[in-house]
């Protein structure tokens, strides 16, 4: 099985599939971001912001169920946010495909090297160990 997937999947083929997904992922991303800016411009470009007062995070920015949320209720912020966020999990998702294609090639150390590498990042942004 694994002969089979290692012929089918030379490593060029891979190396264009991981290249493709992150071409793929930045340009989705940025669809995205440019939608949810044009439309919070079209909602809010003729107000004048207040440089004064500092605000912070608006509430439900922080979290992907509030960013969803307010993608359904089509509100730009939170678009721009999704695209965001997809631009961040880009390359992480490249990183998992470099597991697999270490996998398919029986590159043990990279395989271990790169799980680390995804474990790390992983637990840094889901840990709740933030300031």
């Amino acid at each position: 099985m694994k002969q089979a997937l290692a012929k089918y999947f030379r490593d060029k083929d891979i190396q264009q599939l991981i290249g493709k997904q992150l071409r793929i992922g930045v340009i989705v991303s940025s669809i995205i971001v440019f939608i949810g800016g044009v439309i919070y411009l079209v909602r809010h470009g003729h107000e004048h912001p207040s440089y004064g007062d500092f605000t912070g995070v608006r509430e439900g920015l922080t979290t992907l169920p509030g960013i969803w949320q307010g993608v359904m209720e089509n509100k730009g912020m939170n678009i721009i946010q999704l695209g965001i966020v997809l631009l961040i999990a880009t390359p992480i998702i490249r990183i998992a495909f470099s597991v697999i294609a270490f996998l398919i090639e029986k590159d043990y150390l990279y395989v271990g090297i790169t799980l680390l590498v995804l474990g790390i990042i992983l637990f840094s942004m889901l840990g709740g160990l933030a300031g």
